[in-house]
């Protein structure tokens, strides 16, 4: 009887040392997950060069609604960008400058389905050298002119832009010669500033702010195909709920708001 009382007791205290043992484990289970639902989440956008300096404030700003995600952004050429994620570069969200470059990923089914949306709108616009007269774009044709910087049209949406208004306006002959391509936009304003040519085509968003130039004349909308930003998450990412958190609020009132600020316009 004695033995049999002492392994009943040993059993009881077992089973209670086991039933810690579980408790303990499944309570560290749940810290675990809460510990990984704060872990930090990267997410990399792509970006048109244009966005520059408002992804700056974009980021600090949606930090505010998800406190655990931080943005890696890959700003260059729209048509850099899409060759990038076609090869596999690693891309959650994708912001282009023109929407050549997202049909293209649309076309080869890369775009998670329902994000594909426009995020914004912009203007093309002349800038000079500070001192530089402009009367009007015909003056692109004198012997003042030497060179006249623009987006590699291939590549770059704003250049393709900038061929279209000297198509449209008869002067693309006249001045082909006096055309230097830039890799994207940020260079063909650093090539104005730098005094390496005396004007260039670029977003009315680049010209804001920018230092030694001046906007010497802004193109007419019905010279060139609508300038919309398409914004979309890539089939690919790991990190879709992020991804279309980020989307969402660039497309809140909160994100057009710090766009606007840029230069940058609403999409109608």
């Amino acid at each position: 009887m004695k033995l049999l009382k002492k392994i009943g007791i040993m059993g009881l205290v077992l089973s209670l040392t086991m039933g810690a043992v579980g408790c303990s484990s499944k309570n560290g289970s749940d810290n675990n997950n809460e510990n990984s639902s704060n872990e930090e989440v990267t997410l990399n956008v792509s970006a048109a060069a244009s966005l520059q300096e408002a992804m700056i404030e974009l980021e600090e700003k949606f930090k505010e609604i998800e406190s655990n995600v931080k943005l890696e952004v890959n700003l260059g050429a729209s048509g850099a960008l899409q060759q990038q994620i076609e090869e596999g570069a690693p891309c959650d969200v994708f912001i282009s400058a023109g929407e050549k470059q997202m049909t293209a990923l649309a076309d080869k089914d890369l775009l998670l389905e329902d994000t594909n949306k426009t995020l914004l709108t912009n203007d093309l616009v002349l800038v000079a050298a500070e001192g530089t007269e402009i009367k009007d774009l015909d003056t692109l044709t004198t012997d003042d002119i030497t060179k006249i910087a623009i987006g590699d049209p291939e590549s770059v949406p704003a250049g393709k832009y900038a061929k279209e208004v000297l198509d449209n306006t008869k002067l693309y002959d006249k001045v082909e010669k006096k055309l230097v391509l830039a890799k994207d936009v940020k260079e063909v304003l650093a090539w104005v500033q730098q005094g390496n040519a005396q004007v260039g085509f670029v977003y009315l968003s680049d010209a804001i702010g920018a230092k030694g130039v001046e906007v010497a004349y802004t193109t007419e909308a019905n010279t060139h195909s609508p300038i919309n930003y398409p914004i979309a998450v890539l089939k690919a990412s790991e990190k879709q709920d992020k991804a279309k958190s980020f989307e969402d609020f660039l497309l809140s009132d909160d994100g057009q708001t710090i766009l606007e600020k840029y230069g940058f316009k609403k999409a109608n």
